[in-house]
């Protein structure tokens, strides 16, 4: 059996499928280390708190871009 023959499906799923891990450990990262400081430091807790949401929604726009780039180049 050809092993070309059985890959089947659309290529920019298996993009997509990787363009996901990258800020999926991002977002760990994000929040593990956000939890850190506010343990470490818990009268910054608002600021850390913002720059959590900020990198986090910056991060997560990765990851929609990631999401629509296979429907508009395929």
């Amino acid at each position: 059996m050809d092993v070309l023959a059985a890959i089947e499906g659309n290529i920019g799923t298996v993009g997509y499928g990787l363009a996901a891990i990258g800020p999926g450990i991002g977002i760990g990262i994000i929040f593990g280390n956000g939890v850190q400081a506010i343990a470490r430091q818990p009268e910054a807790a608002g600021l850390i708190r913002q720059n959590m949401l900020l990198g986090f929604a910056v991060v997560e726009a990765l990851a929609l871009i990631g999401f629509i780039v296979p429907f508009i180049f395929s």
